[in-house]
């Protein structure tokens, strides 16, 4: 279909745009030969060298022949009648065999030796031998404007290759980052009850960043999971509103909770301090009271072939958690940043804060 319509072009817009696309192909082609040491590719760029050479000459002899007309096509013109010989001259006939002339027209002899004179043509009819003189007021094609026409196609159709992948749905196998699960269909009543609490949607679009895998060191990586849910907090009588989102990665799991209760920063460092625990440190993100914690994730084993419940809930790899205030004078509530690892590591405390510091922003409502 494209080589029809390439043949319906006009020759001086056709022959550019094989020279341009010629060009272009033949030099990136031999670019990327020379690059990957491709010999077939080498190859394959002189042959797109050779075609264009081929239609370059084409134009110049073109251009050549519109600029100095060969004889025989001068000779078609108007010198036509230059290269033919005058006619011969008539002999004048005997005496005796003298033609009569007709009553009208009284004959004249001819003196000897005299021409006798062709009769005279009438306007527009040709003279006998002579090819008809083709219209010199027949206006030319102009050339460089199907140049500039054959640019602007190639242009077109350039821009066209360049939109279309922005344009046109993609069938490529490449992987891409997994998007937040839809929309919840129903809320628990304490988030109706509570002023500006968030949803587990709206964690989970603040979290599902494109660029939480470079905040987690990991920059080369996708998100290949996501999770979200607006639970209740246990032990609450459904009255403290919990939501929770989840990312998950190859390298990283980060997962982020917001609980709307009284309890302030200050109160759960004491409570850490009560119940024994050590490995925790005082931080502070934008402005308010943080402190890092850590702890062992639960891990469930589910056996879906054999029809079992699966077995006991056991200890998981250790995890690490920012929980920052939802505000500066920490009257209560709090995020939960986690960070853990199905190889049990996790990184640095910064990337714990460079998270929280871009994410926490993001999430909407007064506590954010």
């Amino acid at each position: 279909m494209l080589g029809f319509l390439l043949r319906l072009l006009p020759f001086w817009v056709r022959e550019p745009l094989f020279i341009v696309v010629g060009t272009v192909l033949g030099v990136r082609i031999m670019y990327l030969a020379l690059r990957d040491d491709d010999w077939a590719a080498a190859g394959l760029a002189v042959v797109f060298v050779v075609f264009t050479a081929i239609r370059v000459r084409a134009v110049v002899r073109a251009l050549r022949a519109r600029r100095k007309p060969s004889p025989a096509a001068h000779a078609d013109g108007i010198t036509a009648e230059a290269a033919v010989p005058p006619p011969a001259e008539a002999a004048v006939p005997p005496p005796a065999e003298a033609a009569v002339p007709p009553p009208a027209e009284a004959a004249v002899p001819l003196p000897a030796g005299a021409p006798v004179q062709a009769p005279p043509r009438t306007q527009g009819q040709a003279a006998p031998g002579t090819r008809p003189v083709p219209d010199a007021t027949r206006k030319e094609p102009n050339v460089w404007g199907q140049a500039a026409l054959a640019l602007g196609l190639f242009a077109a159709l350039g821009g066209a290759m360049w939109a279309a992948p922005q344009v046109l749905p993609s069938d490529d196998d490449t992987p891409r980052a997994v998007s937040c699960p839809g929309a919840e269909e129903e809320l628990p009543k304490a988030y109706r009850e509570t002023s500006g609490a968030v949803t587990g949607d709206e964690l989970c679009e603040a979290l599902n960043r494109p660029d939480l895998a470079q905040l987690l060191g990991t920059p080369g990586e996708l998100a290949t999971a996501t999770s979200r849910s607006s639970n209740i907090a246990p032990l609450t009588d459904g009255k403290v509103a919990q939501p929770e989102a989840e990312v998950t990665f190859d390298t990283y799991t980060v997962h982020v909770s917001a609980t709307y209760n009284d309890l302030s920063i200050a109160q759960y460092v004491k409570v850490l301090e009560i119940g024994g625990e050590t490995d925790y440190e005082p931080a502070q993100v934008l402005g308010r009271p943080a402190v890092f914690s850590s702890d062992h994730t639960m891990e469930i084993t589910i056996d879906l072939g054999s029809g079992a419940s699966g077995g006991p809930v056991g200890q998981g790899p250790l995890a690490r958690t920012l929980s920052v205030a939802f505000d500066r004078k920490d009257r209560g509530g709090y995020y939960d940043i986690t960070v853990w690892s199905t190889t049990g590591g996790f990184p640095d405390d910064s990337v714990l804060l460079a998270v929280a510091e871009k994410v926490l922003p993001t999430i909407p409502g007064s506590a954010a």
